[in-house]
């Protein structure tokens, strides 16, 4: 694939160096649909091919990161084996295709940063939030186990504690919460968000681009040790796709009520 090729995602040089992607569905606040899902996959391969690339900064359309995923691609995976086992490997690769993207990666974090939207807000490099962003791993509202990046990543970023508080719960995080408890690099006032963003940017673009590179790489190797740990969650979250749970846990989101879990007697 090459940039024209991507419906939902828009690419842009700022700064020298510097390609902002920006999330674009802002009529459904960025939420990912099968196209915009595979395009998040995609899009780290075609960046790391563009030698004149020296970082990407991720943000989102509108009022919102990624409000998540989209509802209808969830239903129509409902028992449906052949379409789980296909998101099971699309949603490893993503993770797995971040983690060895080669370009560093900026996350400016504006409004709800939620499902594969959140997975690209907390796996990049150096991640920075509004002060009004709204981030939460809705898996298990969703009736299914936090798997997606949440299992590799939160107890590493905020300790095992609060993982799994906020995992267990699906509670949000607030932007000034998310950087006290460590899920995120920064948190600064939503008129500055950009401008910060594009400050990191520009000084990792300035600076040793092999050694910020292969710091990189080597950090990430605390993620990747955890590998086992992430596919295991990954499988158990698809297990819950055939569950009776997951649909009662979406048919509470479409209809905005707490979900009502036959599991739960």
């Amino acid at each position: 694939m090459d940039y024209s090729d991507y419906q939902h995602i828009l690419f842009e040089f700022r700064q020298p160096g510097v390609l902002w992607l920006t999330l674009n569905r802002p009529e459904v606040l960025n939420a990912a649909d099968a196209r915009l899902h595979s395009e998040l996959v995609a899009v780290w391969e075609t960046i790391d091919r563009d030698p004149g690339v020296r970082v990407v900064v991720v943000t989102g359309a509108g009022r919102a990161f990624s409000a998540g995923g989209d509802l209808k691609m969830v239903e129509d995976a409902y028992q449906d084996f052949g379409e789980i086992s296909r998101i099971l490997e699309e949603a490893r690769d993503l993770v797995y295709n971040i983690l060895r993207c080669r370009t560093p990666i900026v996350s400016a974090i504006n409004g709800p940063a939620v499902g594969a939207g959140l997975v690209v807000a907390l796996l990049a490099d150096i991640s920075i939030a509004a002060e009004s962003a709204r981030l939460a791993d809705g898996h298990v509202r969703m009736g299914v186990a936090a798997g997606d990046h949440a299992a590799i990543l939160w107890p590493l970023l905020c300790g095992m504690a609060k993982a799994k508080y906020y995992l267990m719960t699906s509670d949000f995080v607030s932007g000034k919460e998310a950087e006290r408890i460590g899920l995120v690099s920064l948190c600064v006032p939503d008129d500055q968000l950009l401008d910060k963003a594009a400050e990191v940017a520009t000084t990792l673009a300035n600076g040793p681009r092999h050694a910020i590179r292969f710091t990189k790489r080597a950090l990430n190797q605390w993620l990747l040790q955890a590998g086992p740990i992430f596919d295991h969650s990954l499988a158990l979250e698809m297990l819950g796709f055939f569950s009776e749970d997951m649909m009662a846990g979406v048919e509470g989101l479409r209809e905005k009520r707490p979900p009502r879990f036959p599991s739960a007697g």
